[in-house]
């Protein structure tokens, strides 16, 4: 079995922390953007930059980040 280390957000540098925080804050909105873009436009690479940033939004939401 795999063992998993628990993240402590209070072990990264304070600019780090930071940079964490503002793109928590901001995942949400730029995934609705390019949900709308992708929409109209579609292409691959907007689709894959789509799934990334919903990949980076349930890793913030579930506190993997």
């Amino acid at each position: 079995m795999i063992k998993v280390k628990k993240f402590n957000k209070f072990n990264l540098p304070p600019w780090l922390r930071n940079l964490r925080d503002l793109t928590r804050q901001f995942i949400i909105p730029f995934c609705i953007f390019q949900g709308i873009r992708t929409f109209f436009i579609p292409t691959t690479v907007d689709l894959l930059f789509l799934v990334i940033l919903i990949a980076l939004a349930v890793a913030f939401h579930n506190e993997l980040i």
